[in-house]
């Protein structure tokens, strides 16, 4: 071994120890010929000193030390001096002289700086991937993950659930994106395809009478990027049998609540249950299906009030069958019209044609362009309505599209539940959303889709309704919903096969289709398949809350850019004429890339 101690163990109880250490040169002092270097290695900082009355041929040596240079140092462990002691450093009460010391490597010079937080260039921290790991925030991130990971195995290993590796290679399904396709080298023309997840594969290990099944799977999507999205990702996939819903929800609230207040502990739970909100609930509350709990400003409708009011905006927008909804920014009463302009141009931006306002001094003033075409009464509803006070800034947005209505204000929510300051990230406001619509309506393909996948199970009770009014019928489905964020998505799964096929029949897939992509878990169920259902919380995501990061790049090892690159290996990239010939790929380029 190359050290006897890691730069974070040494304590003042290893004084008059002699040591062997190895690491980075975090930072570098010359003190009028003494040296002092900050050895880096993964757990922590330790100080060495080098005094040239003691070793003058170290100090020859370290003159020319550089930071990131790779050291191995050898020496004696002794207490600072007093007014020398780091309270900020757990080894800051000792220091090392060193008796030897051997350069193991240097560092050319870096393109970023490691030792300080700065604002540099997200594509050049991805080029140097392997320097910005160095970082101390991005290595308690790697070490928040491995803590976040290893926590969920134990618990679940605690609770008789067997970890099991599915394959990677399968077989292409539909799952809401594109997959991502291998070809098969001995088979021409045909192709394995990468995971979108383990549904299958879960389910029939359910058949199989595992009753108990989790694994840390690596799931694959080809699909456009996001800040909380990734081509490649990792969740906790979790599937077992013989359960209903409140059982699967019990138990991740169990592990989620545990894990929180273990592992990061700064940070408050808010609600002990979690709530339940049905899915329109949510919608009409928070105007999405994954809502930040941690402050009101919740939805309100107004749109009985609106009907007949004169307005034109208003009224144009019920007529056709839309609505008109509210928020209130408490204290932003005073904002301008410069403000108000910025905030409907946001709007624009979203979809929404505008918004409507209403304005209430600190001493009781109303302004607003629309007041005019209320009566008293209904004025006087409205406000009620909206729990206006003084100091209040009412916000409204009215789309003939309702869905247009609830994203402009649940996005208007967020910014300004931002700007005052009332999504505090050391708050875990945990909710569970349930009731999900099973299908929705396919303008362009002039049918029904399933809105999770299509082997999510109807709620019993609506059974009646596939054969009558398939846009009635709820999925027995639900979201792990955290600050904003949808953390996970389960359901209990349909078992039967002439279930599975009727919602195969509802969603335009014909037979032979069906039997050919999904033979293996149809005939499955044919053979005592039990009541079963799952859920898959994504780790990345949960890992970036817990760090306070603004994206899920800041807590994977590697990951790719916003558009699918990997700039550190450059992938993707071309292969060779080789490689293609050998797996019978000819590349044939979009036109506007043969053109140029």
């Amino acid at each position: 071994m190359y050290k006897t101690h890691t730069c974070g163990e040494l304590r003042i109880s290893d004084v008059g120890k002699t040591v062997t250490l190895a690491g980075w040169v975090h930072r570098y002092r010359d003190h009028g010929g003494i040296y002092f270097i900050d050895l880096r290695d993964r757990f922590g900082l330790t100080q060495v000193v080098i005094n040239p009355e003691d070793s003058p041929e170290l100090s020859k040596l370290v003159a020319d030390v550089r930071v990131e240079w790779v050291l191995q140092v050898i020496g004696e462990v002794r207490a600072r001096p007093a007014d020398a002691k780091n309270p900020n450093l757990d080894t800051g009460d000792i220091e090392v002289y060193a008796t030897e010391i051997n350069v193991l490597n240097t560092c050319k010079p870096l393109p970023f700086s490691i030792n300080k937080e700065e604002n540099t260039d997200e594509t050049l921290r991805l080029k140097y991937r392997f320097l910005d790991l160095r970082r101390e925030r991005m290595q308690k991130n790697l070490i928040l993950r491995h803590k976040i990971i290893k926590y969920m195995r134990d618990y679940l290993d605690a609770k008789d659930f067997l970890e099991i590796e599915t394959p990677i290679l399968f077989k292409t399904t539909p799952e809401g994106a594109r997959d991502y396709l291998v070809p098969s080298r001995i088979y021409p023309g045909e192709f394995y395809a990468l995971p979108q997840s383990p549904q299958q594969l879960k389910q029939l290990l359910q058949v199989a009478g595992v009753e108990r099944y989790f694994q840390i799977a690596r799931c694959f999507r080809d699909e456009d990027q996001r800040g909380d999205r990734q081509p490649e990702f990792t969740q906790l996939d979790l599937e077992m049998s013989f359960v209903e819903r409140d059982d699967i929800l019990d138990l991740m609230e169990d592990l989620f609540t545990k894990m929180c207040e273990d592992l990061v502990p700064q940070k408050k739970i808010l609600f002990s249950p979690w709530p339940k909100l049905t899915y329109q609930e949510a919608m009409d509350r928070f105007g999405k299906d994954a809502p930040d709990l941690r402050f009101g400003m919740e939805l309100v409708n107004i749109s009985d009030l609106a009907k007949d009011c004169g307005f034109t905006v208003f009224e144009s927008a019920i007529k056709d069958g839309g609505s008109v909804r509210g928020i209130n920014a408490k204290t932003l009463g005073e904002y301008t019209r410069k403000q108000l302009d910025e905030l409907t141009d946001q709007v624009k931006l979203w979809g929404g044609k505008g918004l409507a306002y209403v304005k209430i001094s600190e001493s009781g003033e109303e302004s607003s362009p629309f007041k005019k075409f209320f009566s008293n009464e209904k004025w006087e509803e409205l406000l009620k309505r909206m729990e206006a006070e003084k100091g209040d800034l009412l916000l409204f947005v009215a789309d003939s599209k309702p869905a247009v209505v609830y994203d402009c204000l649940a996005r208007l929510r967020v910014m300004l539940g931002d700007r005052l300051g009332l999504r505090d990230n050391n708050k875990l406001a945990f909710c569970w959303i349930v009731d999900f619509p099973l299908f929705e309506w396919s303008e362009e393909e002039q049918r029904w889709d399933a809105t999770h996948h299509p082997f999510t199970r109807p709620k019993k009770e609506d059974f009646d309704l596939l054969d009558t009014d398939p846009g009635k019928v709820r999925g027995d489905q639900y979201d792990m919903v955290l600050n904003n964020y949808e953390l996970a998505s389960g359901s209990i799964r349909i078992h039967e096969r002439w279930l599975q096929e009727k919602v195969f029949d509802l969603i335009g897939l014909p037979r032979d289709v069906a039997r050919d992509r999904f033979h293996q878990i149809m005939d499955a169920f044919e053979y005592g398949a039990p009541p079963h259902g799952g859920i898959a919380p994504g780790i990345d995501r949960f890992v970036m809350l817990m760090a306070d990061e603004p994206n899920i790049r800041e807590v994977i090892a590697f990951p790719k850019n916003n558009a699918a690159r990997d700039i550190m290996s450059g992938a993707p990239s071309p292969a060779m004429e080789g490689q293609l010939r050998e797996l019978h790929i000819k590349v044939v380029y979009p036109e506007e890339e043969k053109k140029s």
